[in-house]
């Protein structure tokens, strides 16, 4: 049986990650738990899947906690600190980090440093510092397992291959404003954004959806992964979201990885891998899909994948200005304090406010991590004035 930790069990992709175990109970048991603010959804988790160490942001919140489970012999943790000691529980053998944003960094090198496999969904591991993160892997022999469904794809595109990679592409929805021109989108509001045609997701990731800027990311999280140049990672438009990945090999073969639009069955793979487990989940059906449509995306429509782009090349700190960046837009535009249009703005104000520096260490990105944010804020109100 493989025992797991589960961080940001809260979330979408965590509550499907604990979906999953209860399904296959034979084989997933879940020994560790770590959620935000969400205190009751945590305590129904621990009822439910009985983990036996817990921890939740806020310190009185833990106590709370503590004194509901005092006789049960939960141990329960706190902060940042609670974050790393899950990451590295004694036991474990596979860390599922679904946290969202830089938050997720530390507790990813914290579980690889102490030897376990990764199942990852925080794509911000690797856009602030693939280079660290893999590299550390390596070394310490940890498996980086992803959970996005497009790198699921190409991972199981690539698991029986020797040929040379010639390209590898991601497939993106193109969100809820594929078919609208980006100068009438100024008034769109943050309930229209969450409108996702296809995926069920968070509040964040619907909005970097929307601008195709969460499809940048990927661009530079795969660059890591799959130890390719970031010009052999290209993007095309693929509304019907059935094919998640398509991996081009130099002999002129394209393998495509299709299914059925259900974070589950990434979330199997990662969880099981190197097994394949079966499951009551639904193979796509292609004779009833439809049609399969695939476009280049219009950079014009969305200068946020071109920027992410520019970032990935420029690499350093640079990646690492532009999660921050974005993770302060898109507060400010879910806070209703900036139009839609002006997300991009502050992204590129904010990148022409700092300066590159390469990165040697976690620490660098951290400290970028921080400047970054406090240029953001400043742009952010230099935006909303205007």
């Amino acid at each position: 049986m493989k025992e797991i930790v589960v961080l940001g069990s809260t979330g979408s992709i965590g509550q499907n990650c604990l979906a999953v175990a209860k399904e296959h109970k034979s084989i997933f048991r879940i020994v560790g738990l770590a959620a935000g603010s969400n205190f009751d959804a945590l305590a129904q988790q621990v009822e439910e899947f009985k983990p036996r160490v817990v921890s939740i942001t806020q310190k009185e919140a833990a106590e709370e906690l503590s004194r509901r489970y005092a006789s049960s012999g939960l141990r329960v943790l706190s902060g940042e600190e609670g974050l790393r000691e899950l990451a590295r529980l004694e036991h474990a053998q596979l860390v599922v980090n679904a946290l969202v944003g830089a938050t997720g960094l530390v507790p990813t090198v914290e579980a690889i440093m102490a030897g376990k496999d990764v199942a990852l969904a925080n794509k911000e591991s690797l856009v602030l510092a693939g280079d660290i993160v893999m590299s550390l892997a390596r070394s310490r022999g940890s498996t980086i397992l992803p959970i996005d469904s497009e790198h699921s794809g190409i991972h199981q595109c690539l698991s029986t291959r020797n040929a040379v990679v010639r390209r590898i592409v991601l497939t993106a929805s193109g969100g809820p404003f594929l078919t609208r021109r980006l100068n009438g989108l100024r008034n769109v509001t943050p309930e229209e954004v969450m409108q996702h045609p296809v995926w069920k997701m968070g509040r964040r990731i619907c909005v970097d959806s929307a601008t195709l800027l969460n499809k940048g990311f990927e661009v530079i999280e795969a660059r890591w992964l799959f130890s390719v140049e970031i010009s052999q990672v290209g993007v095309l438009i693929h509304p019907q979201c059935a094919v998640h990945a398509l991996v081009e090999f130099t002999d002129g073969t394209t393998l495509a990885q299709i299914s059925k639009p259900d974070m589950r069955i990434p979330i199997l793979y990662a969880m099981s891998y190197p097994e394949r487990v079966e499951t009551c989940f639904e193979s796509a059906d292609l004779a009833r899909a439809g049609p399969f449509t695939f476009l280049e995306p219009d950079i014009d429509q969305f200068p946020c994948l071109k920027l992410a782009y520019s970032a990935a090349r420029a690499g350093g700190t640079v990646p690492a200005f532009l999660n921050a960046a974005d993770e302060i837009a898109v507060k400010a535009f879910l806070a209703r304090r900036i139009r839609f249009t002006d997300i991009i703005a502050v992204l590129e104000g904010s990148l022409e406010r700092l300066t590159r520096t390469p990165i040697t260490s976690v620490e660098d990105v951290l400290a970028a991590d921080a400047e970054a944010r406090v240029v953001a804020e400043e742009m952010v109100s230099d935006v909303a004035s205007l």
